[in-house]
């Protein structure tokens, strides 16, 4: 991956490397299970099969799955943490588009969301809009092949917050 953002998923320079987090926990208690998960999800991750989890590789998606195997471990399961390439740019290209359409749903509810507040009063557009903006700052922070929709949920969180006073709009940029 380089600085200026992730590839598209199409591209054939897709970076070929990904980490891998191997893990098994416990049945009971499910709490460990169900934080673990929760991590995953904000994440981002693509779901390979069952207790097989795969992000692009980069110092912080490493970090970040390096930490929740020794979390994992700490809750009395087993986690390894590995550096793969999928055998084929089809099978890279795959786990993009899944993990694409993920992000894609995502902004689709913002959308959704955005579109149902317009006709709600201004304190509560003005609600909406900065849970939004935030919701929107989650999803980029997972967007590793962003789609189409990142944009129409950009454009529709700034169409409702053009509708509020402007005391209490925040200026439009660009957040990674």
């Amino acid at each position: 991956m380089t600085s200026t953002g992730p590839p598209d998923v199409g591209d054939a320079g897709l970076s070929g490397r990904w980490v891998l987090l191997a893990y098994r926990l416990p049945r009971e208690p499910s709490r460990p299970r169900i934080a673990v998960w929760r991590k995953l999800e904000r994440l981002g991750v693509a779901r390979l099969g069952d207790g097989l989890v795969a992000l692009p590789t980069d110092a912080r998606t490493r970090e970040h799955l390096d930490w929740l195997a020794d979390e994992i471990s700490e809750y009395g399961g087993t986690a390894t943490v590995w550096l793969a390439s999928p055998s084929t740019a089809g099978q890279e290209r795959h786990i993009a588009a899944t993990m694409r359409a993920a992000r894609a749903a995502e902004y689709q509810t913002v959308i959704t969301e955005a579109g149902v507040a317009a006709s709600a009063g201004e304190v509560e557009r003005a609600r909406v809009v900065r849970r939004l903006r935030g919701e929107l700052r989650r999803i980029a922070r997972r967007d590793f092949f962003p789609p189409p929709e990142r944009d129409r949920a950009r454009t529709a969180v700034q169409a409702l917050a053009d509708t509020v006073a402007p005391v209490d709009r925040e200026p439009e940029q660009e957040r990674a």
